[in-house]
């Protein structure tokens, strides 16, 4: 997917510095690891809505839509007119 080496840079660099991000699979679920925590996912959503400009007021969010970096991926793609950035 076209967007996971941004996110896996942004969490490895902002949210979890000690991962490095060739060793962060896609499909590990971020929440349950313990790689990102419920302060974190507010940062994290934050940077997707200024990232790729999607505005999370008018969408239905729930932390299952960030639990590894591909559904992160896959609901930028889908919220995004064009599906890149």
């Amino acid at each position: 997917m076209i967007h996971e080496q941004n996110i896996k840079a942004y969490i490895c660099e902002e949210l979890a510095p000690d991962i490095d991000p060739a060793s962060l699979p896609t499909n590990i679920d971020l929440l349950s690891n313990g790689v990102i925590d419920s302060l974190s996912l507010v940062r994290f959503i934050i940077w997707i809505e200024e990232e790729y400009g999607i505005s999370m007021d008018s969408i239905d969010i729930a932390p299952e839509d960030f639990g590894s970096v591909e559904k992160v991926s896959t609901f930028i793609e889908l919220h995004t007119v064009s599906g890149i950035d």
